[in-house]
């Protein structure tokens, strides 16, 4: 009698994988690729004095202003005149908010390994700190006294070229170290305190400057390593910094991508000094609740800032080329 073979019915549940050509399974490594960020720098070149005062947007924080007092001239026998010092104030509107949100799959966690949840956390917050620099930059770069601005910047001398929007400076390994120059007696001209004075350069500024004759003389060398800051060291009274976050221009458009009269592909290089602006932000709400549509978490969060002019006369900007 033959022998009868059973007949093998293939179910929709089958998951066995078919062998037939080349397969080539997947694996998800638990190991992650390192990640490039911007280095963010507005933080360590503003006044921070004020960030734990603030809570939610909206907020305003007074920033009372030392007074001055009248200098008079004496002569012997005169009656004394005496002044009651009057504080001003400065409004910062922590007016400002930037967010977001990510949502993690239990399939996607489980076939990655790593803690997802926590890796977009801290990568949302590296992002934030990007955004941040990048807006505060772009809004007040250009904010300081007119004096410190321009072809004829200078209070007292009028006699700096720190390039314009139609005309700015093209850089070469000869004058760099003139402009970075010129930057520092735009601020000794409104008598700006020679110590927390910051320099913040693109990283084609700081290639011009590396084969200058004179930059290596006058870098001064950090007991640390060069953190995301973007700090790099010191010349002339600045501590220096390497961004790629300052506001840059397209020719025939403004620094926001409208058009404008700027007839040159240019950008910033601003100096300053630490009181000049004032920055607080707090990352205020970090919820992480369930997916209601899916497996899974869903992570989100809130950040508020505020960014203002304090010291109009402590900012000023080259255009470059």
């Amino acid at each position: 009698m033959a022998t009868v073979y059973p007949i093998q019915v293939a179910s929709a549940f089958d998951v066995t994988p078919s062998y037939s050509g080349n397969f080539i399974p997947t694996l998800w490594s638990g190991k992650l690729a390192e990640k490039f960020y911007a280095a963010s720098t507005f933080a360590d070149c503003s006044n921070t004095d004020w960030e734990g005062d603030i809570k939610n947007m909206g907020d305003t924080v007074r920033i009372n202003t030392i007074p001055t007092v009248t200098i008079r001239d004496y002569k012997v026998g005169q009656n004394l005149t005496y002044e009651v010092p009057t504080s001003g104030s400065i409004d910062l509107l922590i007016n400002q908010g930037k967010y977001f949100g990510v949502q993690v799959s239990d399939v996607l966690e489980y076939q990655a390994k790593p803690s997802l949840m926590s890796m977009f956390t801290d990568d949302a917050a590296m992002q934030m700190k990007i955004a941040v620099d990048r807006e505060c930059w772009l809004n007040l770069f250009n904010q300081g006294a007119a004096a410190n601005y321009g072809a004829t910047a200078g209070a007292l001398s009028a006699a700096y070229n720190i390039g314009t929007d139609t005309t700015p400076v093209t850089l070469t390994g000869a004058n760099i170290l003139q402009t970075i120059n010129a930057l520092g007696s735009v601020l000794d001209e409104q008598n700006v305190p020679e110590t927390d004075r910051f320099l913040v350069l693109t990283p084609y500024d700081r290639q011009i400057l590396m084969s200058s004759n004179l930059a290596q003389a006058q870098f001064m060398g950090d007991a640390t390593s060069i953190q995301r800051n973007g700090k790099i060291g010191q010349i002339d009274r600045f501590t220096v910094y390497v961004s790629n976050l300052l506001p840059k221009a397209a020719a025939g458009q403004d620094y926001f991508g409208a058009a404008s009269a700027g007839t040159a592909k240019r950008h910033t290089m601003v100096a300053g000094h630490k009181c000049a602006m004032s920055f607080a932000s707090q990352i205020t709400k970090v919820e992480n609740i369930p997916n209601p549509n899916d497996f899974g978490q869903l992570v989100r969060g809130l950040n508020v800032y505020g960014r203002g002019i304090t010291q109009a006369s402590g900012l000023t900007a080259a255009i470059v080329a």
